[in-house]
């Protein structure tokens, strides 16, 4: 995987691998940084950049994030492969709906609090985006502050962060089988990135965002400092569902009933930075 010459760009990173499914064989996209969309047609033998995204009009002011210029969330949609989802560090949701060919911003509703206009088109610094498992049209979204949901697949998303210690955070994610679940790992503040109110909770939400709940059985209990990163909490296929998320200390912890009981799996590993589980056999 490499940029054509005339982007000028070269590759720093690839921050997401995704395969399109069961609609799409042999189709895989990734994103990286700077920030643009790969497609793959041969199950990942071969790439090819998605000119039209990387020609976006609005491109050539998209800024970094502090993490780097990454394209970290892509989403396909289970009932047409052809419409996209992606998110961009420092650039927002943008959407195709006809296999990439044209994009455009979906962030009406989602705030930018750095900058001068708090609700522009484009330039939120989207965190994490994911798909409800029961409503395809219904995404939850982690912001750099705020936590999002849309029942319209982007056209317009609503504040669901009431009832959090903090909205501020960098995971989310989606039950596999229950609507309206979702998880996510709230941070005190993004000047001071450590858990909210050190205190190392997963929050989760039964209802949509109208209500968060935190679950706690098993894990630290005393102040902790783990921060989870935007693809260090996961979900598995199983049910009830297995829970996954690691940290900046080095621990990883898993629940196997839900999220409602955990144990720790690893601890002393390098920065957790990236977990995936999948059910086998």
């Amino acid at each position: 995987m490499k940029f054509p010459p005339f982007t000028e760009a070269s590759l720093e990173r690839v921050w997401q691998l995704h395969p399109a499914g069961p609609e799409a064989p042999g189709v895989v996209y990734a994103g990286t940084e700077p920030a643009a969309l790969f497609r793959s047609e041969d199950g990942g033998e071969s790439f090819e950049l998605v000119r039209p995204l990387w020609e976006h009009p609005t491109r050539s002011k998209w800024v970094p994030g502090g993490g780097g210029e990454g394209l970290h969330t892509i989403l396909t949609d289970p009932r047409d492969p052809r419409a996209v989802t992606v998110a961009v560090s420092t650039a927002g949701v943008f959407r195709t709906k006809d296999g990439g060919e044209s994009w455009a911003p979906a962030n009406k509703g989602v705030s930018a609090v750095f900058l001068p206009d708090p609700d522009p088109e484009f330039g939120q610094c989207v965190h994490k985006v994911t798909r409800d498992a029961a409503d395809p049209d219904r995404l939850y979204l982690q912001n750099h502050w705020g936590v999002f949901r849309s029942d319209d697949s982007g056209d317009s998303w609503t504040d669901i962060g009431a009832g959090l210690p903090s909205d501020f955070g960098f995971a989310a994610a989606a039950h596999p089988h229950r609507g309206e679940t979702a998880y996510i790992f709230p941070i005190n503040a993004d000047a001071d990135r450590v858990p909210a109110e050190r205190r190392c909770r997963v929050f989760r939400t039964s209802d949509a965002g109208r209500t968060w709940e935190p679950l706690s059985a098993g894990l630290p209990q005393g102040a902790h400092y783990g921060t989870v990163l935007r693809d260090a909490l996961c979900t598995d296929d199983a049910d009830p569902a297995g829970v996954y998320f690691g940290n900046r200390n080095g621990e990883v912890f898993a629940s196997a009933d839900d999220g409602d009981t955990w144990q720790q799996l690893f601890s002393h590993l390098p920065d957790v930075l990236c977990v995936r589980a999948a059910v086998i056999g």
